[in-house]
């Protein structure tokens, strides 16, 4: 696939990257949290926001959501069009296509913004006979609550270890570690500890305490971000059981830390892109259109997928979610299982915003 490339191991390996992304967000899509979804976002550092990091995926509490009916192709300008005054008064329109005329979709369409509020689209439905489109439009506030991060490291040529990664693993860390307003403090002992200002006041206790107590509350607190980092293995990594310096730098600095297996990785190629059955037959074609000698543009990503591949993907994802699960295993928190980790994000989706 990537030998008409001039580094053939680094073109495959940024697909690897891509198919990590894509796994991440057709699995947040699964889980019932597509509304809340924003992609490659700027997250302000905590108490230093004039300091952002784009980060591959945000998740914001949804204000508002409307459903409409609109003709293909789907422009940001049509969308705007059909929502009331009150929903575009005070934005800036963007310029972006939720689905163009070559059937190129993006996921997480921003249609507007301003600095408190995001309007974002996704497709549901197309009707080919009529040509119109079933959409959800929703309103998000600019504030997240959470953050996945994807790290894919590979070895280069020659080593058995590339260099850059720890300082990969030390990015992914200092974005997880600057972003929150609940933040990570260690005592002599070595315990982690978490720190928050309530009406002006510190409270400590020990982190994961700390977090739950701030979870099980009725409103989402101020500034606080969930941080969630995926990460995978193919020779660097090592694995979520034989830790190396990488990933306890990551598993010390993320919330919640999702080691994306071999297995579950060789599943994913295997199904969708080397053997994949007639209904997903749209993934492989896509991937090869994307990365084929010639290539007009790239279709298969997180942000910007071949309508028809993005069914597909759909499909698997909702037909083999229990097992889909399975492909992750959890490094932080110690003693956790990934449906933890989907309570949480479904309890944080339901609240409201302090002060909204």
């Amino acid at each position: 696939m990537f030998m008409h490339t001039k580094d053939a191991r680094k073109a495959a390996g940024r697909s690897l990257g891509t198919i990590v992304e894509i796994i991440t967000f057709y699995f947040l899509r699964q889980w019932g949290v597509l509304d809340n979804i924003s992609i490659e976002r700027p997250l302000p550092e905590y108490g230093n926001p004039e300091i952002t990091h784009n980060v591959e995926f945000t998740l914001h509490p949804v204000l508002y959501k409307t459903t409409l009916k609109v003709s293909l192709p789907i422009t940001a300008k049509k969308i705007a069009k059909s929502l009331d005054d009150s929903w575009v008064g005070n934005v800036a329109l963007k310029s972006n296509a939720l689905l163009d005329n070559r059937g190129v979709l993006r996921n997480a369409c921003l249609i507007a913004e301003s600095d408190k509020e995001l309007i974002v689209a996704n497709l549901l439905s197309i009707d080919w006979n009529t040509k119109t489109a079933i959409i959800d439009v929703c309103k998000q506030s600019s504030r997240a609550y959470s953050m996945f991060e994807c790290k894919r490291v590979g070895v280069e040529k020659g080593n058995k270890k590339g260099p850059q990664t720890i300082e990969k693993a030390k990015q992914g860390a200092y974005v997880a570690l600057t972003s929150s307003s609940l933040q990570k403090v260690w005592n002599e002992n070595g315990e982690k500890l978490g720190l928050i200002y309530m009406k002006g006041k510190p409270i400590v206790k020990p982190y994961e305490e700390l977090l739950d107590d701030l979870i099980d509350q009725d409103e989402l607190t101020d500034n606080l971000i969930l941080s969630v980092g995926v990460v995978s293995n193919h020779g660097n990594w090592f694995t979520s059981d034989n830790q190396n310096k990488e990933l306890k730098v990551l598993s010390e600095s993320y919330d919640w830390l999702l080691f994306l297996t071999d297995d579950g990785f060789s599943k994913f190629i295997t199904d969708l892109l080397l053997q994949p059955k007639a209904e997903y037959i749209a993934v492989k074609k896509a991937f090869e259109a994307s990365y084929s000698d010639g290539k007009k543009m790239n279709v298969f990503t997180k942000t910007r997928i071949d309508y028809s591949a993005h069914v597909a993907l759909c499909r698997y994802f909702k037909e083999n979610i229990k097992d889909i699960e399975g492909w992750f295993n959890i490094i932080a928190p110690h003693g956790y299982n990934i449906s933890g980790l989907h309570s949480i994000l479904s309890k944080l989706s339901k609240k409201s915003v302090i002060g909204l």
